[in-house]
Order: C-alpha cells, then structure tokens, then sequence
C-alpha cells in the first residue's frame, strides 16, 4: 500500500486525482493544518466584533443584504447546505466522487475559505473508508460553483442524507459512527466554504483529460493497424513533412506513427510497383488530424491542471486580516477545456469510423475480404460494428457542442452569467466513452486485416498492440455475437492494457 497523499492545498496533480479515485489514501498536511487555523481566527474575530460579511453574516445571493443575528450563525450555514442539495439526475460514479472529495479537501487546505482543520481531516477520514455520499450529476450551472453537487457531499459531513460504505449504505451519521468518524457542527462561513467552488465539473475533467490521451495513444496504434491492414504507406508521416509545418502536435503524432510502423514486411510487399500515388486523408492525414488533439489535451491538462489547487471560495480570507469578495468560483475556465476536449476527440472518432470503414468495404479495402469475413453473404462480419461506429460519431458529433457558450441567469440574476461546467463535465464522459469504443471497433477490424495479411508481419509497434488486441478478443471465423468483444476492448483500452506493455 502507498503512503497517504498528503494534501497541502498547493502541489496536486492529474496523477493524484487518479490514484484517490482508485482507492488511494490521504491526509491533510501539518503545514496546511496551521494554515488553515491562522486564517480561521480572521473569521471567528470578526463575528465577535459583528462586521458584515458576506456568507458569514448575511445571506447568500440575492439575499447577501439581509444582516443575520449572531445566534443564527450556526443556523444560517446548516440551512444553506439544506437548501442548495436540490441535484437530479443519476449519480456520479465512485471514481468522480471520490475524486470531488479530493478536490473540495484540497481547497480548504488552501487556507483561503477560513474553514477549520476538522472539515478537512473528516473528508480523509470518509475517503480512507471508502464512504461515499450519493452525489447527483445535474442541478449545477458552473457558478457559483457546483452548488448541488458539492452540498450533497456537505450534507454528509454534517451528518445528514445518506453514505454508501462497503459495509452497506444507509443514514450518514449511523455510517460514520460505524467507521469511527464523527459528523461536523459547522460554524460560520464553514458551510459556505464546503458547497463554494468547481470541484465536481473539475473532477470528472481531471479523470477525463487523462483518459483523453490514453485515447490519443490508442487512435495511433489502432491507425496504424488500419494502415498496414489497408496496404497504407507511411512516406506521409516523414519528418521533413511535419517540420516544415511547425506544429508541435503533429509532429509528435507523425513521430509516433513512424515508431509503430518500423520494419513493416507489409509495407515493403508493395514498396514498388503499387499503381497509387497517395492513401485517403483518413489515413494519410493521420499527423494533421490526431496532432491537433493532442495540442487541445495539452491545453486542456495545463487549465484542469491549474484549477486543481486554485482558491475558488467567496469571500477569501487572507493572511493579513482581509476578506474580499470576489469570484474565483465561476467555472468558465475548466468548462471552456472540458468543451475543447469533447470537440477534440470527437475528431478522432471520426477518422477511426472512416479508417474503419475502409477496411469493411470491399471497394476500398485493397483485396481484403467484404466485411472482413471469408465467407461474405452467409456471414456479414463486422458490417454491423462499423454501423455501431458511425451510431457513436454521429453521437458525439452532437454532443461536440459546447456547453460554455450558454448562460441561463440564476438567483433573482445576481448570478447572471454562468458557464454550464457540469453540463460540459458529463457530456464530454460520454464523448469519452464513445470514443473509447469507436476505438475498440477500429482496432479489431484493423488487427482482422491484418490476418488476412500473413505471413507478412506488420511493424514492430503494431506487432506488439495485434498481440495485445489478439490477447482480448480471438479473430473472426464466423459470424457471432461483436459486442462482447467490442465492450472488452473498450474496456482494455480504459485500463491501458492496449497501449500498455511498451506498444504504444
């Protein structure tokens, strides 16, 4: 078992995120701790000397003018994490939620929303137990912040609603208690600062710009194959032909196709003599194409990236004594990459469902089998995956709009423009999810090809991912039953196995 990441509010990465999401263990760091409890004397100083401070003694929103006694403090912050758990829809899957909780911690630690050590040592507390508060994907509209979501997750901090625990779920005080955890009484501002900020859109984008390139990777291996299987050639991947266009992109990607495609026997059984002068864009434009993804998942990474340790409370609280108000919890910057990414691998979905497409038509498909299938008409192949590819292009060229470019005004509109983060957050886990089996269609009718090409061997990059898809699904003998074996690759390639073991 791993030490606990420590989390001090300052240093987390993508990586992180994804190692709590799978389990692994945290705790809050010493010097975060006493951060946190010198900025917590600036709240508690000045509910003794009864400023007006917005969220701490006033209301919230369109409400922030009404003055709250100071014997209703503690009321207050209880009733806003009540009021604003109003989510709908399904729930969000463990990984997201566990890595929302990673998140909102990570925040506090900060230092910057005045909340006490305590909020966060019982969120480790929750995570290191593996219990996890139901948390609805639909009801946040990106500003301020995701406040349905994360209230939620505040509900079971306090002890209310209900937490999922290996053991079984039920009310969440019982499940605490079970667990030797105890719930929080949350004093002022406290409430606040746990439903404040972007940390359910940001955590299913951290989770998903990883996943965005290990799809990236795979669209390699699976182009290659189809290149190969096509009798493709690789002249268009020459690097003087993606120097002379400069983009950083697509030289990695053509760099990367040369990798797979060395020492192909295919390629040189049609080296001389073969009558075309160059492939289809779907093949030949693979750098300029794929390239471009990778340069959005790198912008993507460095924005999601950023926002993971930023301080997205209002107001914030300072070293010096000050409170300012402002909005650092508007998820405009993290939902303008989550569209990003969901229009770029949108592009890479397509170009696979053409590449694959050209391996089942026996028109374009250079001498292969109709279908991929030795005995087309009485068996159809793989003409119905190619259907299921197209269905899922097609789906996520809808989904490719963005969602950033909408506001709809909330809270008597003093929240006037918003960005709609969460909707970009779950549409882009479906563009995933689609693209990862989009992929999986590719490669197993790419690695078919490739079959009917023996003895000759393909490169030593595709050699290696042929081994690996061979190692998930057998070849086609006969028609049977394709979605199995579609979901096993897709599930192969969520995992790394595909790109993993050094071929790609």
């Amino acid at each position: 078992m791993s030490e606990p990441l420590l989390i001090d509010g300052n240093s987390l990465t993508l990586d992180d995120v994804a190692a709590v999401a799978d389990g692994r263990n945290v705790a809050l760091a010493p010097a975060a701790a006493a951060r946190m409890r010198s900025t917590r004397t600036v709240i508690e100083r000045l509910v003794r000397e009864n400023a007006v401070v917005y969220g701490v003694t006033t209301g919230f929103g369109k409400l922030s003018e009404v003055a709250i006694p100071t014997d209703r403090l503690a009321e207050l912050q209880v009733n806003l994490v009540r009021s604003h758990a109003a989510g709908v829809g399904a729930l969000l899957p463990v990984r997201e939620t566990r890595a929302l909780m990673l998140l909102r911690a990570n925040v506090l630690a900060k230092g910057h929303s005045g909340a006490r050590p305590e909020l966060v040592n019982l969120l480790a507390g929750m995570l290191n137990a593996r219990l996890h508060p139901p948390i609805p994907e639909q009801g946040s509209v990106g500003a301020s912040g995701d406040l349905a979501p994360l209230s939620h997750l505040a509900l079971a901090l306090i002890g209310e609603g209900d937490l999922h625990a290996p053991d079984g779920a039920g009310p969440a005080a019982e499940v605490l208690q079970r667990h030797g955890l105890a719930p929080v009484t949350l004093g002022p501002k406290e409430g606040l600062a746990l439903i404040n900020g972007t940390q359910a859109h940001t955590a299913i984008a951290a989770l998903a710009v990883l996943d965005a390139h290990r799809l990236w990777q795979t669209a390699h291996l699976a182009g290659a194959m189809s290149l190969e299987a096509l009798l493709g050639t690789p002249t268009a991947f020459d690097a003087r032909i993606h120097t002379a266009r400069g983009q950083l992109g697509q030289a990695a990607s053509a760099a990367l196709l040369r990798e797979l495609l060395t020492d192909s026997e295919i390629r040189e059984s049609h080296r001389h003599g073969d009558p075309r002068v160059q492939d289809a864009y779907a093949l030949r434009c693979m750098p300029q194409v794929h390239g471009p993804v990778l340069d959005a998942i790198d912008f993507a990474a460095g924005m999601i990236g950023r926002e993971l340790n930023a301080a997205t409370d209002n107001p914030l609280v300072f070293d010096d004594g000050e409170l300012l108000s402002g909005g650092n919890f508007h998820g405009q910057a993290v939902a303008l990459a989550l569209d990003v990414l969901a229009i770029a691998l949108t592009n890479l979905a397509a170009i696979s469902e053409r590449r694959t497409d050209r391996l089942v038509h026996p028109d374009f498909n250079q001498g292969l089998p109709p279908f991929l299938t030795r005995d087309a008409g009485v068996n159809s192949g793989f003409m119905m995956a190619q259907v299921t590819a197209a269905a899922l292009t097609s789906e996520c060229k809808v989904l490719a709009h963005p969602a950033s470019v909408d506001t709809i005004p909330t809270d008597g509109n003093k929240e006037d423009v918003v960005p709609m983060a969460m909707g970009a957050a779950w549409k882009l886990r479906r563009v995933v999810h689609n693209v990862r089996h989009v992929l999986a269609v590719e490669l197993m009718c790419g690695a078919q090809g490739i079959d009917f090409r023996r003895p000759l061997r393909a490169g030593r990059g595709v050699e290696r991912g042929y081994a690996a898809v061979r190692r998930v699904v057998a070849p086609l003998e006969r028609d049977r039953v394709l979605s199995g074996d579609i979901a096993a690759l897709a599930e192969a390639i969520d995992t790394g196995f595909i790109v993993g073991g050094g071929a790609v």
